[in-house]
């Protein structure tokens, strides 16, 4: 069974006639690289340099890059390039020796943080971090059970693709792990998405004791990014992580997606609810694309872990890393980063609302800051999921030259998460673009 999701947004080859070259350059990829890649886009797309918000082909034909969340300050920023030059040029070591950019820097980031969180621990990608924060909770919790929504993504090592059922139907979920419904206020039964979630996380800690499993972990994205960016309504979150705390386990807030200041009303997307993490996990913004990620957790949580198990990662926190995401905290700040995300964020969802009075295919507009999810529907009144026309709209966005993507369990949502550098001036080119498409589909 194939991946929802990868009938959207992803290459089937064969579908579409492509030119020569790229016929050869696809066959060479998978000669040298295997069967288990996959290429964005109907038509792939071959870029050589990126600069700010924008990509850039062979030929110098310009992308708008409205979904990349990896090099969230844009493309090649020159102060986050210049402090890993410098660096790379002068030590590129491991934590196993004094240095003082990995202090310097954990000082900095454990400061945007509320102060019960006290520790942060380095690790390579979003995944290196998931996977270590696992360990460490069922350590503290001494419980194996794990708790995420139906679509969840939160990586890709073995242990963390078991709970991450975005991979698709032929990724087997664990025995200790339990899935729930995301908190969808857009086809919520009642209203009130955050008892429907208690009662769902409720339920799966029931689900887990029956069945000999000891509760250990809710994890999630507060954003729900990959459930269809579910953002509403801001505080629905505090009753499941009540939930997990009288079953003796843990809440691990995964802000790859949505922290470094991306919902542009606080630097961390779990502040929106008001709710206090035991563990958070960092990832792809934390350096604009160099790999660096982390963990950043209660004393108390680590405790039993450091003094059983002993962590060490090569490159995790090594000091070109370190330097990395300081000149990416020093942007957010100096540029005034979140700011811009909540201004012009607003004004991109207005954009988009604007052209749901025009384009029935829009049955809703949601999400903070610069991260929106559009829904896709065939009919409004009946809010039935359209997979087919989102993938006409995001591969007709591509050969406008926007890149987004689509997410969701029907795939039908329009994922749109640009730059935290975006303008108003790059918002309208994306509208523009999305009415022209919108009319083309119909």
């Amino acid at each position: 069974m194939k991946n929802p999701t990868d009938m959207v947004n992803a290459f089937i080859p064969g579908a579409v006639a492509l030119s020569p070259q790229e016929d050869r350059m696809i066959a060479r990829r998978r000669a040298l690289m295997g069967p288990a890649y996959r290429l964005f886009y109907e038509r792939p797309l071959q870029f050589d340099r990126g600069e700010g918000v924008w990509l850039y082909t062979p030929s110098g034909e310009a992308y708008l890059d409205a979904y990349n969340n990896v090099t969230s300050l844009g493309h090649c920023h020159p102060h986050v390039v210049g402090a890993i030059t410098r660096q790379a040029a002068r030590l590129a070591t491991n934590t196993r020796y004094l240095h003082d950019s990995v202090l310097t820097y954990a000082e900095k980031l454990l400061a945007t943080f509320p102060p019960e969180l006290g520790h942060l621990m380095y690790t390579c990608t979003g995944s290196d971090a998931n996977d270590l924060a696992v360990r460490i909770a069922q350590a503290h919790t001494g419980g194996t059970g794990i708790i995420v929504t139906e679509t969840a993504y939160h990586g890709v090592t073995q242990a963390v693709a078991a709970f991450s059922p975005s991979l698709g139907a032929n990724i087997n979920l664990g025995a200790h792990v339990r899935t729930v419904p995301a908190p969808d206020s857009y086809r919520s039964p009642t209203g009130n998405v955050g008892a429907e979630f208690v009662m769902a996380v409720q339920g799966a800690i029931d689900d887990l004791r029956h069945h000999g499993v000891t509760p250990s972990i809710l994890i999630c994205d507060s954003l729900f990014s990959s459930d269809g960016v579910l953002s509403e309504q801001p505080g629905f979150l505090q009753g499941a992580v009540d939930a997990i705390h009288r079953a003796g386990g843990l809440y691990i807030a995964d802000e790859v997606q949505p922290g470094f200041a991306r919902t542009g009303q606080a630097m961390w997307g779990f502040q929106r609810h008001g709710v206090l993490p035991d563990i958070v996990t960092l990832g792809k913004p934390m350096g604009n694309g160099f790999p660096v990620a982390g963990v950043v957790v209660r004393p108390e949580v680590i405790e039993k872990f450091g003094r059983t198990a002993r962590y060490f990662n090569t490159y995790g926190g090594n000091a070109v890393a370190a330097e990395a995401a300081m000149a990416v905290l020093e942007v957010i700040e100096t540029e005034g980063l979140q700011e811009n995300a909540k201004a012009v964020g607003a004004y991109l969802r207005a954009g988009v609302e604007d052209l749901a009075t025009r384009h029935p295919a829009i049955g809703d507009v949601r999400g903070a800051g610069l991260f929106l999810g559009v829904e896709i529907v065939s009919d409004r009144a009946e809010k039935t999921a359209d997979s087919q026309k989102a993938s006409r709209i995001v591969n007709g966005l591509r050969d406008e030259r926007v890149l987004i993507s689509a997410c969701g369990a029907q795939a039908n949502i329009l994922k749109i998460r640009p730059p935290l550098i975006f303008t108003g001036q790059n918002a309208d080119f994306l509208i523009d673009a999305l009415d022209r498409v919108l009319t083309a589909a119909g």
